[in-house]
């Protein structure tokens, strides 16, 4: 693999970071909710299903104990 000195590394750096694409504080916001919102769905729905196991589990031991 070439070696590059640490000058060009530096610009290469520059050169790509240059290249990105920043996202605005409006859609840092917006993704940041929905990703509060589906945590709060998906922890809603795995505590719904954990209920509904332990609710099967304790009739079938109470048939059986």
């Amino acid at each position: 693999m070439a070696r590059t000195n640490p000058l060009q590394f530096v610009q290469q750096v520059r050169a790509e970071v240059a290249k990105v694409v920043w996202p605005t504080r409006r859609e840092v916001l917006l993704t940041t909710v929905m990703v509060f919102i589906m945590a709060t769905l998906t922890a809603i729905f795995f505590a719904l299903v954990d209920l509904a196991i332990r609710g099967g589990l304790q009739a079938i031991l109470g048939i059986f104990g």
